[in-house]
């Protein structure tokens, strides 16, 4: 009766543990697929062509590029920069693209403002760091952890760096 009742915990647990990662790894998805899709997006100073890395940036791929979704969009001047003071609304998506070459995506950075996800960060946003095969990098379940020591930086704009650095 022990082990039966031994076996019947480690089996809740197990469940418990399988249905968090799940959790975790359907936001990672679902931060891919927005990714993923470029459509009604607009370019960072309305161009698509690949920046330079920053002296700022952390990111190890020396290219990139970013896109923000039209609900983003609303917070970009007629430019494409962000207009300052801005606090990026609910919906909001913002994918960088690194790219480890010029001709190769590597990675996307994504930023999903959506305050009532689980995974969100106290300012709403959820943050994916996911490769361009859509293995994770970085689970949104760390919440941006090791991203918003830099993000925080002065002259971030809710937590964008793009004005500050292009």
């Amino acid at each position: 009766m022990v082990t039966l009742l031994f076996l019947l915990f480690l089996l809740a647990i197990m469940a418990i543990s399988c249905d968090k990662e799940e959790k975790a790894n359907s936001t990672d998805t679902v931060l891919f697929e927005m990714a993923k899709d470029t459509a009604g997006y607009k370019w960072f100073k309305n161009s698509s062509s690949l920046l330079n890395k920053s002296a700022g940036s952390a990111h190890p791929q020396p290219f990139l590029r970013t896109r923000y979704n039209s609900v983003a969009a609303t917070m970009l001047d007629t430019n494409g920069k962000i207009k300052a003071g801005s606090v990026f609304p609910e919906g909001s998506v913002v994918v960088k693209e690194l790219f480890s070459s010029e001709a190769t995506l590597g990675r996307f950075a994504i930023l999903y403002k959506s305050e009532n996800n689980e995974n969100a960060d106290d300012k709403g946003w959820v943050w994916g760091y996911v490769n361009a095969d859509g293995s994770i990098s970085e689970s949104s379940s760390n919440k941006g952890k090791s991203c918003t020591g830099c993000h925080s930086q002065s002259g971030n704009i809710d937590y964008m760096l793009m004005n500050k650095f292009f």
